[in-house]
């Protein structure tokens, strides 16, 4: 699971994706930051805890939290200056939150990039400098790395929090995490019956009930990926939605977000449908060009039907904001 986070920041890196593992955070030199952080004004940390203890019986200004992860913190009730190290970061804003720190790589050229009005980058790997800059009151991260974690935890209350688990999942608990359960129900409820209007319109017009569907992408160095928990099937496998192959199924069921595959391996998970997921890194368009010109990829049932459809990488995230972007532009690109 650590290597499937990485790997879809290095994708996000190259292409805006959305699904990832955060880096190494520096080693003992950024753990000695945080450290000092913590213990250069240790009169005034002092003082702050006992006021903070005192604030938290008498106004609640905190509460207890486990994330996914199981790790118990102490978060502010009402956080003001968050810091969101993930790649779904198109969700916080579907509820009115706007993020002070992010993973520049992971907003780049995303859709609501020009919707974050406040946003400062905090590298990648994470840099803890910038981070103790920013005094965050709350760190949300998608890294499940302790010794990074650890580190973070030295600076500000942090969460682990899970961006491949699925949309009504993650917009549950930011509305949890921030206060803001109704705005997070709100979103889902009108997101879930257009999305439903939309696929039942799809199966009356263009698709047949059991017609699978799946998404690949290359990334640099000639690697296939069969897509699953992360990015665009999010949406094409959701509630009403098109069917994955068997053996994406199992790509699921492992909880995987994608898996790298070789060539040879297409017509095993090819499905009715194809999406190719178009690269912005020269390199991987390269491969992606080639695939498209060989025998292999000619000779699948879904290429000579006419059932392949290309977008690029950077529309075709599971976050929210992307996502409704996605269920707006779905039927236009099955031609419905």
């Amino acid at each position: 699971m650590k290597k499937a986070r990485y790997m879809v920041v290095l994708i996000a890196l190259i292409s805006l994706m959305g699904v990832m593992l955060i880096g190494c955070t520096g080693g003992s030199k950024d753990e000695n930051i945080a450290s000092e952080s913590m213990n250069g004004n240790s009169a005034d940390s002092k003082t702050d805890a006992a006021k903070g203890s005192s604030d938290v019986s008498d106004n609640e200004v905190s509460r207890s939290y486990t994330d996914y992860k199981g790790h118990v913190v102490d978060i502010p009730t009402a956080p003001q200056r968050v810091i969101f190290a993930g790649e779904t970061t198109g969700d916080l804003l579907e509820i009115g939150i706007q993020p002070i720190g992010v993973l520049g790589v992971s907003i780049k050229d995303a859709l609501y990039e020009n919707e974050l009005t406040q946003v400062e980058d905090v590298g990648f790997p994470i840099n803890l400098e910038k981070v103790i800059s920013l005094n965050p009151d709350l760190i949300l991260i998608a890294d499940t790395d302790e010794k990074g974690y650890e580190s973070l935890t030295k600076i500000a209350p942090t969460i682990m929090f899970d961006t491949f688990a699925s949309l009504d999942e993650r917009m549950i608990e930011l509305g949890d995490i921030f206060g803001k359960q109704q705005e997070a129900t709100d979103w889902l409820n009108i997101y879930n019956a257009k999305a439903e209007e939309i696929w039942k319109q799809l199966y009356e017009k263009v698709l047949k009930p059991g017609e699978t569907a799946s998404v690949f992408t290359y990334y640099p160095g000639d690697r296939l990926f069969i897509m699953a928990q992360a990015g665009f099937p999010q949406l094409l496998y959701g509630k009403g939605g098109m069917k994955p192959t068997d053996p994406i199924q199992e790509v699921l069921d492992a909880g995987e977000g994608f898996r790298q595959i070789s060539a040879e391996e297409l017509g095993k998970f090819a499905g009715d449908y194809i999406f190719i997921l178009n690269p912005i890194d020269s390199e991987a368009e390269k491969s992606t060009e080639e695939l498209l010109a060989s025998p292999i990829w000619k000779g699948l049932p879904a290429v000579k039907n006419g059932h392949v459809y290309r977008l690029d990488i950077n529309k075709a995230s599971s976050d929210a904001f992307t996502r409704e972007y996605m269920l707006n532009e779905l039927p236009k690109l099955l031609g419905n």
